[in-house]
């Protein structure tokens, strides 16, 4: 999905991050010929456009009509699509940008109405009072994904509930009788109607100077320092038995009724919980067993409703201290202090919410089983990393019904039509039918315009009480209901793709967003997940795993990079990191980054530039053995990378590439092939050998970066030429040749490259001296024995290409002296370096004694001399 086009309208390092990411995995899935091509698409619907909107309008926009702040709302998302799409193809996507899916689209918004009526139709919508995540800022119901939760500092107080005198005497023998409890919300104490206590724990009635008082015994120590509860324990009870005891409430003319309930825990506070049925979801559920009112006098905006305490008006977070205030006057406040804890917040505004029993509308997922079902389906998805499964299967399986309903303008509305006398919802077949054809050709303002009595086709009477008066809903659908249902509005829509999807890629916190939105549509309507594999990603954070703030100034925008480095190198800084965890991002980690794509592109360049005059002729029966190595290196990159975008370890894929271009190329290979490459007669079967590998290495290599660094890969490929290829995206990647793997040939040379370094060393010490400048200025003494003395034996002729060097001597280990180099990791083999004997060749730049023997080329080398008279 192409994101919402909301805020500045611009991509942030997420949508960065999420669209190379995506981009990588479908152009390796495409040059691997599973093409599917990528269908981009907007989120358009949602409060923070509504918002922009409303920010515009300001004071105009409570008279401004419904149907012109929806146009509004269409306008100021259309503006930005334009700006985002070119900004993902400049980031080097790859996708249909000419036909993206767009939620607002007539098509798309029919598709989810079509949706949400299939669900009604199949029993899963209902509409109840029952508390929900409510913002009283945005002025809406929130689900669970729209929720995110932050540090809050709240009170934290202790409340004496005095027990009726009747059932005081009952328990104790004593009037004065009091249960504690313990809350945060001191703002949900006016809407206490119950106390919980945990049927099978064990509850002390602790007898204090002043009263009696009920705590739960596994809490009696923690309290005596926390509210000072010191005193002579005069009865014991089960939960159970307490159940049904009265108590006053502290500041409200009511009783609360003691109930039983497992939720109840003895981590902290007293044991016994304090119930407000209309402002918590166990308060909720336990007040429907034992016939409770659901209820929460506080309004949309978050005020009292009540005169108690004359609280009428105050917002409920600011009557926490007038609340407390008077329990401390009434004598009720046993102890307060604060507390720092992790609380809910809106996603939008991020402003605390509340719980706040209202009616909405709601899905159902204990309706025929569909949590069960769900849960199933989690355990056939393949989830990357696999730590997902367990965050999305323990949500499913906590989550509450899905609260699907919205107090907003903006957005796909519930097209419910109900009675107006009775309230039964019409669930006639033609009467939705006529609602997604109106949608389809005007789009969802069509229910705002059209009359009821049009859907209803003419007469229409209520099927259970015989009403002819009808209304339409007036609420819009959860945003995550539209984007829900995308694998249905796009997947079976659109001919390009196909239902169900290999892959559905976000950011983490998806799990409780559009993957489990995506996997309740899909469950309840074709009885399986819409996606067989889920891979999500970390967020962005700043070099010392930071989150990135406007405020902090650590904010890093993908168009800067752009314009200074390229998009290239965010493509690089995607691919680099392991995604699984957050990705940190910072100046000092671009450049290093830039500084590996620098090694990387010059190591193409090298290559690209020593084929310029190549035959294209096969010579793969004429290489030499450090080429038959190269090729042996290569085949084994080419299936470590393969492996790596298989299993989308991307960072692999990069580190895999940059090792091989420096360790395998740059410091090894390339570096010997120079001298063949230069000085050897230029149609030489040598030289065209060592081209046609050069071909080989960057004909491959191309094709296995291409989906990461996929400018560079299409620049290089045009310069290569490939004949019937026109582009790198439009090749096959590239198969393991497994005839060119030699695991003998590179076992034998990893010692000879161990042995290298060893004269490496010897020769930067020797430089440090200023004894040589040119490691071709030297001559190499070797001194080895068994094994190491075999294998340079073997190699005699080729180590002074393989050093570099002008002359290798051999000579037994046993005869080293006191001033050659050795190193504790090589054993049996020293190194002295002397200077080269005879002359520089100024064609070859070798040392050699032949130089000055041809009368004709006085300046060159034996070698050079066969070269030139050739």
């Amino acid at each position: 999905m192409g994101g919402p086009p909301y805020a500045n309208g611009h991509i942030h390092m997420g949508h960065a991050l999420n669209k190379v990411l995506k981009d990588i995995i479908v152009k390796y899935k495409s040059m691997k010929g599973f093409y599917s091509p990528y269908v981009p698409g907007w989120d358009c619907h949602g409060l923070p456009i509504e918002h922009q909107v409303d920010k515009k309008l300001g004071s105009k926009k409570y008279e401004t009509p419904l149907i012109e702040k929806r146009r509004l709302c269409r306008e100021y998302a259309s503006r930005f699509i334009d700006i985002q799409r070119e900004e993902f193809k400049r980031l080097g996507v790859l996708g249909d940008w000419e036909k993206p899916y767009i939620t607002m689209s007539y098509d798309y918004e029919a598709a989810i109405a079509e949706a949400f009526l299939d669900i009604v139709k199949k029993g899963y919508v209902y509409k109840g009072k029952k508390p929900v995540h409510w913002c009283p800022t945005c002025v809406t119901a929130l689900a669970e994904a729209e929720v995110e939760y932050a540090e809050k500092v709240s009170p934290s107080i202790f409340v004496r509930f005095k027990v009726l005198i009747e059932d005081a005497k009952r328990l104790v023998g004593e009037d004065n009788l009091y249960f504690v409890i313990w809350t945060t919300t001191p703002w949900t104490l006016p809407a206490n109607l119950a106390l919980a206590v945990h049927p099978e724990v064990k509850y002390s009635a602790v007898k204090t100077d002043d009263a009696v008082y009920i705590v739960a015994e596994p809490l009696r120590a923690r309290l005596e320092e926390q509210i000072g509860l010191k005193g002579e324990v005069i009865k014991e009870f089960n939960g159970a038995r307490l159940e049904g005891t009265r108590a006053k409430h502290p500041f409200i003319d009511r009783v609360s009724v003691v109930v039983t309930g497992d939720f109840v825990t003895t981590e902290d506070g007293t044991g016994v919980v304090h119930i407000a049925p209309g402002h918590g979801e166990d308060d909720y559920l336990i007040g429907l067993k034992h016939g409770l009112d659901i209820y929460a006098p506080v309004d949309d905006r978050g005020r009292f409703v009540i005169d108690d305490i004359n609280l009428k008006g105050e917002f409920v977070f600011k009557a926490n201290e007038r609340i407390i205030e008077h329990l401390k006057h009434s004598g009720a406040l046993l102890g307060a202090s604060e507390i720092e804890h992790s609380y809910p917040h809106c996603w939008r505004c991020k402003k605390p919410v509340i719980f706040r029993a209202t009616e909405q509308w709601f899905i159902s997922v204990e309706e025929k089983d569909l949590r069960k079902r769900c849960l199933e389906q989690i355990d056939r998805v393949q989830w990357i990393p696999r730590w997902g499964r367990e965050r999305i299967y323990s949500m499913m399986t906590g989550r509450p019904d899905w609260c699907i309903s919205r107090q907003r303008a903006w957005g796909v509305p519930i097209t419910i039509i109900s009675c107006t006398k009775c309230g039964e919802p019409v669930l006639d077949d033609q009467v939705f039918q006529r609602v997604v054809d109106s949608f389809r050709q005007k789009g969802a303002d069509a229910w705002f315009e059209t009359p009821v009595e049009k859907y209803l086709g003419g007469s229409y009477s209520c099927n259970k009480c015989g009403g002819t008066e009808f209304k339409k809903e007036t609420d819009i659908l959860d945003v995550w209901f539209d984007s829900g249902v995308s694998h249905l509005a796009v997947l079976v829509q659109d001919e390009r793709l196909s239902w169900p999807a290999q892959m559905y890629l976000e950011g983490s916190d998806q799990h409780r967003g559009w993957f489990q939105s995506s996997l309740i549509t899909s469950v309840a309507l074709k009885d399986r997940s819409p996606y067989d594999i889920v891979l999500t990603h970390g967020f962005v954070v700043d070099g010392k795993g930071k989150k990135m703030s406007k405020s902090l100034g650590n904010v890093i925008s993908p168009s800067d990079i752009i314009k200074q480095h390229g998009a290239e190198i965010l493509r690089l800084w995607a691919s680099a990191e392991d995604y699984r965890d957050d990705i940190r991002l910072s100046k000092e980690i671009l450049s290093r980054l830039i500084e590996a794509y620098r090694k990387i592109r010059n190591t193409c360049r090298f290559l690209l530039g020593n084929i310029d005059d190549f035959d294209y002729k096969d010579y793969s029966s004429d290489l030499l053995e450090i080429d038959r190595w190269a090729m042996s290196r290569l085949q084994r990159l080419c299936r470590l990378v393969t492996k790596a975008y298989e299993n989308y370890d991307f960072h692999e894929v990069f580190h895999r590439i940059y090792q091989f271009c420096i360790v395998d190329m740059s410091s090894f290979y390339l570096d010997i092939l120079k001298d063949r490459l230069y000085t050897f007669k230029r149609d030489s079967v040598e030289r065209r050998a060592a081209q046609w590998t050069l071909y080989q290495i960057l004909h491959t290599l191309t094709r296995l970066m291409a989906p990461v660094v996929s400018f560079t890969a299409e620049e290089i490929w045009q310069f290569m030429k490939v004949k019937d290829q026109e582009s790198v995206f439009l090749s096959d990647f590239p198969e393991v040749k497994e005839e060119f793997i030699d695991d003998e040939l590179e076992n034998r040379w990893k010692g000879l490259i161990e042995i290298r370094d060893l004269v490496n060393k010897a020769l930067e010490e020797k430089r440090v001296e200023k004894l040589i400048g040119n490691s071709l200025e030297a001559k190499v003494l070797l001194y080895a024995d068994g094994e190491n003395s075999d294998l340079l034996k073997e190699y005699k002729d080729f180590l002074p290409t393989l050093f570099i060097v002008s002359q290798v001597e051999l000579k037994d280990y046993s005869e080293r002296t006191a001033d050659a180099f050795e190193v504790e990791e090589l054993k049996g083999v020293a190194v002295k370096v002397v200077h080269a004997d005879g002359q520089k060749c100024q064609r070859c730049w070798n040392w050699s004694e032949t130089v000055g023997t041809f009368d004709d080329e006085p300046e060159v080398c034996d070698r050079c001399y066969k070269v030139l008279k050739a």
